[in-house]
């Protein structure tokens, strides 16, 4: 019983992460830029967690001698991948981006040897391979919509690149004393600072003042439930071991796509399940094992 109640919440985790994508679609359909938004993200996380931390009686402190970490977190966690992921879920459809976002698990085995916190896996190389092969079926001319849209997919690859490096360097120098939620927590804050006089700078800045429509509520939403799973996923972390844990990539990818079937109403040729299919058996080969 208690396995499929674990079962469960990782399957909420998923759906949950799943959604975001094409709510980021909606984000950007009416023309916003990638600052202005990257702040309102951070702005609207750190407020939840905020009052969150407070109701369970946790610490809000940022310790001065970190917030050189806090920034490192929000640079590689969220100002540099969504700069590049807002710009290409403007061109690409959402489970397309869905499928790219889930190379992290592919791109952290190079970087883990780059960095020097894992070693070589022939396995694990065979599922980068793999992944990568699936990219590869997405730069088909007949894989997207629009042929043209095939230049954005390497934009949209640098996401999950920044998102590899970020997990490796945690995993390399560890987290200072503070647990996941309060890294989040400093990130976001120290983040919102940053990038508010780079979106005023860049004219980028949206006035929360406008008439809200879709893309006003979806960044609302997509900012919370952020917040949500990502505490969620933490927890379960805790309860049932990281290897679980990290199953819920699989469900990341495969709602995303579903979701955007559902709620967007895409469709996808051959080229672009192919290519599900590849990620997924790699994502199963480069996941971490149990020793």
């Amino acid at each position: 019983m208690m396995q499929w109640r674990w079962f469960g919440i990782l399957l909420a985790i998923g759906a949950g992460w799943g959604i975001t994508q094409p709510l980021t679609k909606i984000v950007v359909s009416e023309g916003y830029e990638p600052l202005g938004l990257i702040f309102w993200q951070l702005a609207l996380g750190a407020a939840f967690m905020f009052v969150a931390r407070l109701a369970m009686g946790k610490s809000i402190a940022l310790p001065p001698r970190l917030l050189w970490f806090f920034l490192l977190i929000a640079a590689l966690g969220t100002v540099l991948p969504n700069s590049f992921s807002y710009r290409a879920a403007a061109e690409l459809p959402a489970g397309v981006m869905s499928l790219v976002i889930s190379l992290v698990a592919m791109f952290a085995f190079p970087v883990a040897l780059l960095l020097g916190v894992d070693r070589f896996s022939w396995l694990r190389l065979g599922g980068l391979v793999l992944g990568l092969g699936g990219v590869f079926l997405l730069a088909e001319p007949e894989a997207l919509p629009d042929p043209a849209m095939v230049v954005w997919l390497p934009i949209a690859v640098i996401a999950p690149l920044c998102y590899a490096f970020e997990g490796n360097i945690v995993s390399k120098w560890g987290m200072h004393g503070l647990g996941p939620g309060h890294v989040l927590y400093g990130a976001s804050v120290v983040g919102a600072i940053v990038a508010l006089p780079l979106a005023v700078g860049s004219g980028q800045f949206i006035d929360p003042r406008t008439e809200w429509n879709a893309p006003e509520y979806a960044l609302l939403l997509s900012s919370v439930i952020h917040v949500i799973v990502y505490t969620a996923y933490v927890w379960l972390v805790s309860r049932a071991g990281s290897v679980f844990a990290a199953q819920v990539s699989y469900l990341v990818t495969g709602t995303g796509v579903l979701w955007s079937m559902l709620l967007l109403g895409e469709r996808y040729s051959l080229w672009v399940w192919a290519a599900l299919g590849l990620i997924l058996m790699g994502m199963f080969l480069v996941q971490p094992r149990e020793d």
